[in-house]
């Protein structure tokens, strides 16, 4: 299409060009007729015999003019009229000119050329009148030239056309397919055309959305699925209990029965409470961030829990950051329960500075994570066939919920290798500027984990 524009462009400029080359030669051409007309009457001027009827030749009209103001000499539509023009040069120059619109006796607008001749009795004046040269040179030369634009831009508009129709097609073929692309058929992909190097990458940026997409929707099944079971697991149970009750109603342990419903009750609550804050956390909700200790949250959050393992704790003061100091303690509370559940009898968490992260390590001395498993740990719903033997109550949200959260704050969350057990390191931004913060209070509230 540029190409077609560009091609029409300089066909018109080329004709414009044209049109003032015939403009120019036109104009000297009507020139020479009066140079020839001066030629062949100021010799009659000056030697005689001077007709007073003068033939017209390739000009418009010839006048002569004696040095009392008379016309002594016209051609046939001048005869017996006054002089066509009153102006001749004012300087040594022979010649003047000027257009006139009209010349006195004619019609029209015309060059009118004033030739001064020397005789004894004074000067006489020869006018000489030829037609206005228009810029464009004549009609013919301008319907020439616009032909020729007309035909050009014509078949060029056609070229353009047709070279636009086979762009459109791979378009078309594109938006055909994403029209039938639908939940139920997203291994589907449009087609990359090999040429036009735009629609290419366009095509090529549709696929790569709709893997996303593939991907997006294919975890999404797992997440509803894997839900619906942990959630329809306890129900199940809590169901199985109450229905036996209620058949053997005098040989049911009622306390022993209610303790066990209250506990499915507590993993509904948790699972629930996990998916709301997955929920919020996928909405992008607003952090209440503010200047904080790691050191100090920390140390707060592990005086005011007990725990069944021993907890070593090395806590570096001063490490500050800007954070949302309920969600980063989850983030810790997710962790100590994980490491709860697979430390053999000690948990060791560590708060440092790294450049310019602030680091949180929990490390506990059980059997650790293999390295293949290190990020399907972080899936939602996900439990290794080791934390399910050793803890059927857990969510499979919290790791999930923890990552989420450091990435919240423009961190991260991932598991390194440790000597022993399985060792979680947390990385945020150090706050810039002033490394002061607030003394951390306890926090209210229910942070548990999962």
């Amino acid at each position: 299409m540029a190409t077609g524009v560009a091609a029409v462009l300089l066909c018109i400029g080329v004709s414009l060009l044209f049109l003032l080359f015939a403009g120019n030669k036109e104009a000297d051409g009507a020139q020479t007729r009066a140079t020839a007309a001066w030629n062949r009457v100021v010799p009659l001027i000056r030697q005689g015999p001077l007709p007073s009827v003068l033939t017209q030749g390739r000009v418009e009209a010839i006048q002569v003019v004696n040095s009392r103001g008379q016309v002594v000499a016209a051609t046939p539509q001048l005869v017996g009229k006054p002089p066509m023009a009153d102006f001749h040069s004012t300087n040594s120059n022979v010649r003047a000119a000027r257009v006139l619109c009209p010349p006195a006796g004619l019609q029209g607008c015309m060059t009118v050329a004033s030739y001064k001749v020397y005789q004894p009795g004074g000067v006489w004046l020869l006018y000489v009148a030829v037609r206005v040269v228009p810029w464009y040179g004549s009609t013919t030369a301008l319907l020439l030239a616009i032909g020729v634009s007309l035909l050009v831009t014509a078949l060029m508009t056609a070229w353009s056309f047709r070279d636009l129709t086979k762009a459109m097609a791979p378009v078309n073929a594109i938006r055909a397919e994403l029209a039938e692309i639908t939940a139920t058929a997203l291994d589907r992909r449009v087609p990359v055309p090999r040429k036009y190097e735009e629609i290419k990458w366009l095509a090529e940026t549709v696929n790569d959305t709709l893997d996303r997409l593939e991907g997006a929707y294919q975890q999404l099944r797992r997440f509803t699925s894997d839900a619906s079971h942990d959630l329809r697991s306890p129900i199940t149970a809590m169901r199985a209990q109450l229905e036996e009750a209620l058949m053997h109603p005098q040989g049911t342990d009622w306390p022993k029965m209610t303790v066990a419903v209250l506990a499915g009750v507590d993993r509904l609550q948790a699972i629930v409470s996990d998916l709301l804050t997955l929920a919020r956390l996928d909405a992008r909700a607003p952090l209440s961030r503010e200047p904080t200790d790691l050191g100090q949250l920390v140390s707060a959050e592990l005086d005011r829990r007990t725990y069944r393992m021993m907890i070593v704790k090395d806590l570096r003061q001063g490490v500050v950051i800007d954070c949302d100091r309920l969600r980063i303690t989850r983030v810790l509370v997710n962790l100590l329960d994980n490491a709860e559940r697979h430390a053999s009898s000690q948990i060791t968490v560590t708060v440092l500075a790294d450049g310019t992260d602030a680091v949180l390590e929990v490390v506990d001395d059980g059997a650790g994570v293999a390295p293949e498993h290190r990020e399907i740990v972080f899936d939602r719903f996900t439990r290794l066939d080791a934390s399910r033997d050793r803890d059927a109550g857990g969510t499979g949200l919290g790791l999930a919920i923890a990552r989420e959260i450091a990435e919240a704050h423009g961190g991260t969350l991932t598991i390194q290798d440790s000597a022993r057990g399985a060792r979680f390191v947390m990385r945020l931004p150090r706050r810039r500027g002033r490394q002061d913060a607030p003394k951390v209070s306890g926090h209210s509230g229910k942070l548990g984990g999962s």
